[in-house]
């Protein structure tokens, strides 16, 4: 055994929901090999003992939506609605970024992640070797989407447009990357910046190569209504027309879904992606989480990028995800912390297609661990402790994130990241190259 976690508070978040307190982990190559109330034999002797006690042994939180790379734009550009925000203020300042500013954005998005308990990424952006070059060296696992545009209708050709080449070297050089940590999927940015041509594209290369897909879907109700008045279908059916919808998706947002959508999505086996700090910030709606799980969606949680969030805390995301549901439908138990603390492990794990490695704490799983310091005041007195994980933590709690057995985080330190030198790599090339180009007006 190389490292045994004791006397911690386990929630493993399992099938039967087992908490052990003052429980016992094993680690050893990178699974899980013991999980009990009492410690492991004699025989196995651990190389590493780290007591956890006051502390809370959970699974790794898993992002299933966000754009790392966007860390450099966090509260660049804030109070505005969806349309006005990326046209006129975010894609103008995206079009300036080059490989080395989305790769040192990326490593700053990831100590975040890392530093909030995340062990798992879902991300879509363009650059995407600069996004998995930054993934590769921070241990961190990532499902890496190429978000793709396009409005050249019938000029558009997969071989030769830019965004889909890109693509298919991305897949040929890092899906599977470090035995599966890294997996490349094919991703549509929106129906409403894109057309059939490239839907159909994509949705014939992702069956052919068998890559799951992301997108957004559904986010304003201004998209959603304009969808309808052009082809008299929502954005889930028509892109489902197109075949989108043939390989696993996972779909961002899903605020303004019909009842037919939610049917529809869940007898494709897609998986909505809450995120409701972005789409609160952005004014956009709110995701109705009980309609999509009862209609038989997976629901997961994902926190969008920092700049329309503007922090990748999915601690954040479980708690309003819990109030805005109980608020939506006027009844205290809709989404209980139990189903508010699935969304960010089990259904997460779900909807990358990793359910048979992370998001419980369970023998021969990878070692996809987190503690969380349950000794703050604010998590004193313990009377549940998922109710304490939901309702009353923070990011910030979180003491030490490890992902397949390696600590990628502990209290305050990046074993993976050179911190200092990723915030000179934006201070002294990245923010002047985005935001001080020639031309710009002098403040």
């Amino acid at each position: 055994m190389d490292t045994l976690f004791s006397r911690a508070t386990v929630v493993t978040m399992d099938e039967s929901m087992h908490i052990y307190h003052d429980g016992y982990v094993g680690v050893t190559d990178g699974k899980i090999s013991y999980v009990g109330k009492n410690p492991p034999p004699e025989d196995d002797k651990p190389r590493e003992i780290l007591d956890a006690t006051g502390m809370v042994l959970m699974p790794g939180l898993i992002n299933c939506h966000t754009h790392l790379p966007m860390t450099i734009l966090r509260g660049y550009a804030d109070d505005y609605d969806l349309q006005t925000w990326l046209t006129e203020h975010i894609f103008p300042k995206e079009d300036r970024l080059d490989d080395r500013c989305v790769k040192a954005a990326t490593l700053l998005g990831i100590a975040e992640c890392l530093q909030f308990g995340v062990t798992s990424v879902s991300e879509m952006y363009d650059h995407v070797d600069a996004i998995a070059e930054a993934v590769a060296e921070s241990g961190i696992k990532a499902n890496i989407a190429r978000g793709t545009t396009m409005f050249l209708g019938d000029d558009f050709d997969f071989e030769t447009f830019p965004a889909c080449r890109e693509l298919v070297a991305a897949r040929d050089k890092w899906d599977g990357y470090d035995g599966g940590r890294i997996r490349i999927e094919a991703g549509i940015h929106a129906e409403y910046t894109s057309t059939h041509q490239l839907w159909d594209a994509l949705a014939e290369y992702a069956v052919n190569e068998g890559l799951r897909m992301q997108l957004h879907l559904s986010e304003t109700a201004g998209e959603h209504q304009t969808c309808l008045d052009k082809y008299g279908l929502t954005p889930a059916q028509v892109l489902d027309c197109h075949h989108v919808f043939d390989v696993p998706v996972t779909a961002a947002h899903c605020v303004h879904l019909s009842e037919e959508d939610r049917a529809l999505l869940a007898r494709r086996g897609a998986s909505a992606v809450h995120c409701p700090v972005s789409n609160l910030k952005l004014a956009s709606g709110v995701a109705d989480v009980m309609a999509l799980v009862k209609a038989g969606m997976n629901v997961c949680l994902g926190t969008d990028g920092d700049a329309s969030n503007n922090n990748l805390d999915l601690f954040e995301e479980m708690k309003l995800a819990a109030l805005l549901a109980k608020e939506q439908h006027h009844d205290p138990t809709a989404v209980a912390a139990p189903a508010a603390l699935m969304m960010a492990t089990v259904c997460g794990a779900r909807a990358q297609g990793r359910q048979a490695e992370c998001g419980m704490v369970k023998t021969g799983l990878d070692a996809d661990l987190i503690l969380v310091d349950f000794t703050r005041p604010h998590l004193m007195p313990c009377h549940n402790v998922i109710s304490n994980l939901v309702y009353s933590a923070r990011g910030g709690d979180v003491c030490l994130t490890m992902v397949r057995g390696k600590v990628l985080y502990r209290q305050g330190q990046f074993p993976t990241i050179d911190l200092n030198a990723v915030v000179r790599e934006l201070a002294e090339y990245a923010m002047p190259k985005v935001f001080h180009a020639a031309g710009d007006p002098t403040p």
